[in-house]
């Protein structure tokens, strides 16, 4: 009969039935009993009041009950700490026993029971049992060290365990090497500061050799410490490398994305023109392609990662386009995921089979994918120049099908299309017209009202269209509103006669009947524009646009760097790095890319040019349409402006009158109605002056460091990533003025002028105050310091992480993009301070989801020199007492944005860990808030 029986039973008075059974004299009568007991234990039932009874069976040879027994003490030894030191001694004896498998048992049990009073106990067992000769017993001491660094970490440091950690990574036997290096990466984990896993050249050497024997979740553990480790050259590099490849071919998936993971990582070192580098190429794609034909829900992993794989290094997979065709019963996620892969690897050499694909797709019945299907055609055409006309052909094919939501997605398109490759296919609006009425979803009016616009000249009956959207402009979205409204005062500078009358009702719709600001403020300026200076508004509004880029959803560089030291975990599968979704005191700390070696710097081979792209260095992000860095591309910088653009006559703005004519010309005669009196404030002109010139800082005299913090300079954008311009950095915050002090280095062979700076929208609005001026041309091996102040009236976009900050640099030679994470205490303000009363029914009013708790360790300061040290980078002491020998330091500090961010520090006089207990009314802040706290207290 099988166990099942002792799951059954639900009889009264069980318990003391029980006790008397295990009380029994019979051995087979006691081990039923405890069967009875761990059984009830698992449906739920309390049999806590047994402990002394079961613990008492602990004294047996027989190792089945000894393991039912220390199943039962794991459960409840911490409802019951004073019973739990009596098994103390059967641990103490079981760790000397003659079976290794008993000293094995006892010393994992110890490990799981999580009671303070009994941790010291059991250090010297286990210190025995780290130096056993047997093994099973060293590997499962090894993890236990792990676990009781977690109950008490300070006991291990005292009791040397680290040490002995340390040495079992030169064990003879493979598992104690993975177990010992499991252990010592999850103390590691928790101590981001801590050099635990020091790896030098020999050690690495020793976790290679025992990788071969290692039972796979050994392998694993072994090739992630493999990947945290920098060689320190190209040829250690490929040693490795050529070390860790037969992995590969591993049957757990696990094993070869970790695999994949080291290799990817230590290519960076690799020069492009070694014959080892096309070697290593050709290893990577049959391992990523074997995991596609695993079961789905790895399959989407594994796409996951294959596809920050593709963005890194295209040239692994470009051949191997086929395997990521759909199949009639892929998933919709894995379908998705498959399509998104597809459009990366797309060239001019498989173009026809990939659009064949997506015709194919765009008839099928999943709304979903035949979405996808339709914008990838469209994207294929904006990558591949030479099949846009194919591509264009398509669209039109799946427009006449007349499904409704297939013709929405390929308007969507073409307008983008449009965009790219201008005078070229516009013959196809009218088809696109004659679809007008069947549009209903906000996406796809906004861009056919964008082409009507546009393209207004072409389209005889364009302000009867446009007439025909304006009739329900209040029931449109905001994207409708917005586009209809630049539609039609497109179509009045194109068509001024005929158009007044539309142009004055669209605008009088935006400024007195709208709630949307946005709206509102886009109406006001096209019409303080129109009426002040049309010539000026013809510029503005019909300017040239820049010709939108191949791929917009490439992810940022710094951010895929770190997403592919994460292959094969979580952050792989979210495309997001840990510290957005992991949360807790415990650091994560930030990893990246080992850099290039000095000699493959010049060694960048054109031939992996993506398709379409001149050869030669690419811009790493390519921006999306709206950004501020899309721009960049085709302006020349001038200062940035500090608010909005105010046309202060209409005599000097007719002055740049580039398109002659004048006002006359363009409407036919002065009867423009002005907008209305109240729309421009009187005192706007003034305020603007006087906030120009405290921007500047020209009144405040000679500004003294007030003593905030300053990170040392680090590398922003290196040479290799820049035709030859090196960057480095830092922020600085002085006297209420935040600047960002950069170097410039010259590391090429011409001289670099013309210089520019623009900052994409971040999440505080950081804006370059002035132009970045660099006053002599920058020669040949010439460094130069800049420091250029910044503001916070910038346009404002929440940011993955927060506290990124994408910069585009501009010289004679390039556009360059970087970012950077920028220190939030450079955005604490001076009157951060509040008064006590008000605190105290802050902190009440804040709900108490929003507090945050942290552990600040390592640092020795008291009271005193912490308040003070935080003052002077704007972190005010609203009060401070003393509980219980404790000081509890109540703080304030503000935000530039105007976000108050409350703290309480408890300090316990001579130990080294702070608590910090964070609220806010915007909880996502409180993360970067303690992470100032560290960098302040511990600099």
């Amino acid at each position: 009969m099988t166990d099942s029986k002792y799951f059954t039973t639900t009889k009264k008075g069980e318990i003391f039935e029980l006790k008397a059974e295990l009380n029994s004299d019979k051995k087979e009568k006691k081990k039923e009993a405890v069967k009875k007991v761990i059984a009830s234990m698992t449906v739920g039932k309390d049999v806590s009041a047994l402990f002394p009874d079961v613990v008492n069976c602990m004294q047996t040879d027989n190792l089945e009950l000894k393991k039912l027994v220390y199943l039962y003490l794991m459960n409840y030894a911490k409802s019951q700490p004073d019973m739990a030191i009596m098994a103390v001694n059967t641990f103490v004896k079981d760790c000397e026993d003659p079976n290794p498998l008993i000293r094995a048992l006892a010393v994992r049990t110890m490990g799981c029971i999580r009671v303070d009073k009994i941790t010291e106990y059991l250090c010297e067992p286990l210190r025995k049992c780290l130096k056993d000769e047997d093994p099973y017993v060293r590997k499962t001491a090894a993890v236990c060290v792990a676990k009781l660094h977690d109950i008490n970490a300070q006991l291990v440091e005292d009791q040397g365990f680290l040490d002995t950690l340390k040495d079992l990574i030169s064990d003879s036997n493979p598992m104690v090497v993975a177990n010992a290096v499991a252990a010592l990466s999850e103390i590691a984990e928790s101590h981001p500061s801590s050099n635990l896993l020091d790896l030098n050249p020999q050690s690495i050497n020793k976790l290679l050799t025992a990788l071969n024997e290692c039972t796979e979740w050994g392998q694993i553990f072994i090739l992630d410490c493999l990947a945290n480790y920098t060689p320190k050259d190209d040829r250690e590099a490929q040693s490795i490398c050529e070390r860790v490849t037969p992995r590969l071919s591993h049957a757990n998936s696990a094993v070869v994305l970790s695999a994949v993971k080291v290799l990817m990582k230590f290519m960076e070192m690799l020069s492009k023109d070694l014959d080892y580098y096309g070697t290593l190429l050709k290893k990577l794609a049959p391992p990523l392609v074997t995991l596609l034909s695993a079961e789905p829900e790895l399959q989407y992993v594994a796409l996951r990662n294959i596809n920050l794989i593709v963005q890194k290094r295209p040239e692994i997979l470009k051949h191997e386009m086929k395997v990521f065709f759909v199949k009639y019963n892929d998933p919709i996620y894995v379908k998705l995921e498959k399509l998104d892969i597809m459009i990366r690897l797309a060239s001019q050499a498989n173009i026809a089979q990939v659009l064949a694909e997506l015709k194919e797709y765009a008839t099928e019945v999943d709304v979903d994918f035949v979405r996808k299907a339709v914008r990838a055609i469209g994207r294929c055409a904006i990558k591949v120049e030479q099949s846009a006309e194919r591509c264009v052909s398509t669209l039109l094919d799946l427009i006449q099908t007349k499904v409704n939501y297939v013709v929405q997605e390929a308007i969507v398109v073409i307008k983008d299309i449009f965009r790219k490759y201008p005078n070229k296919y516009e013959s196809v609006i009218a088809t696109l017209c004659e679809n007008l009425d069947s549009l209903d979803e906000p996406e796809a009016r906004a861009a056919m009202i964008w082409i009507v616009g546009e393209y207004a000249e072409r389209i005889d009956n364009a302000d009867e269209l446009l007439e025909s959207f304006l009739e329900g402009f209040h029931d449109e979205s905001t994207q409708v509103q917005l586009q209809l409204l630049t539609a039609i005062v497109k179509l009045f500078l194109k068509k001024p006669t005929e158009t007044q009358e539309l142009v004055q009702q669209v605008l009088s719709l935006a400024t007195q009947d709208s709630d949307n600001p946005d709206l509102r403020d886009r109406g006001y300026i096209y019409w303080r524009l129109l009426s002040t200076d049309p010539v000026a508004a013809k510029e503005v509004v019909l300017a040239e646009k820049p010709l939108i880029s191949e791929e917009t959803d490439l992810i940022e560089p710094t951010l895929l760097d770190e997403l592919i030291c994460y292959i094969g975990t979580l952050a792989s599968v979210y495309h997001k790095p840990p510290s957005a979704f992991v949360e807790g005191g415990r650091g994560v700390v930030h990893k990246s890319l080992p850099p290039r070696t000095a000699s493959n710097e010049s060694t960048e081979s054109p031939e992996t040019a993506p398709a379409g792209a001149p050869s030669g260095e690419q811009p790493d992000v390519i921006p999306t349409q709206g950004d501020l860095l899309g721009d960049l591309l085709n302006l020349d910088l001038g200062p940035p402006v500090s608010g909005p653009p105010l046309a202060t006559s209409s005599v000097q703005m007719g002055a740049v009158d580039l398109l002659g004519g004048g006002l006359d010309s363009l409407i036919g005669g002065p009867n423009f109605v002005a907008p209305p009196a109240g729309a421009v404030p009187a005192n706007l002109g003034a305020t603007m002056g006087s906030g120009l010139s405290d921007l500047f800082d020209l009144t405040s005299g000679v500004g003294t460091l007030s003593g905030s913090y300053v990170a040392p300079k680090a590398v922003w954008l290196p040479a290799m990533k820049a035709k030859g311009l090196e960057i480095s950095g830092t922020f600085t915050r002085q006297v209420g003025s935040i600047s960002m002090d950069l170097q410039l280095t010259n590391k090429a062979l011409q001289v670099m002028t013309d210089f520019a700076i623009q900052f994409n929208r971040n999440s505080f609005g950081l804006a370059p105050a002035a132009p970045l001026q660099v006053h002599a041309p920058l020669s040949p091996n010439q460094t130069v310091e800049i420091s250029l102040p910044l503001n916070t009236v910038g346009s404002v976009m929440k940011m993955e992480p927060l506290n990124n900050l994408q910069v585009a640099v501009k010289n004679n030679i390039d556009v360059f993009y970087f970012s950077t994470l920028y220190p939030l205490h450079i955005l604490f303000v001076e009157d951060g301070k509040m008064d006590r009363q008000m605190f105290l029914a802050t902190w009440k009013d804040i709900p108490n989801e929003n507090e945050a708790q942290f552990q600040i360790r390592d640092c020795p300061l008291n009271a005193e020199a912490v308040s003070s040290r935080l003052q002077s980078s704007n972190i005010f002491t609203v009060a401070k007492r003393n509980v219980e020998g404790q000081d509890m330091l109540y703080q304030s500090l503000k935000l530039t944005n105007g976000i108050w961010v409350l703290a309480e520090l408890r300090i316990q006089p001579g130990n080294p860990s702070f608590t910090l207990s964070l609220k806010c009314r915007a909880p996502e802040v409180s993360q970067h808030v303690y992470q100032a706290y560290e960098t302040i207290l511990k600099n």
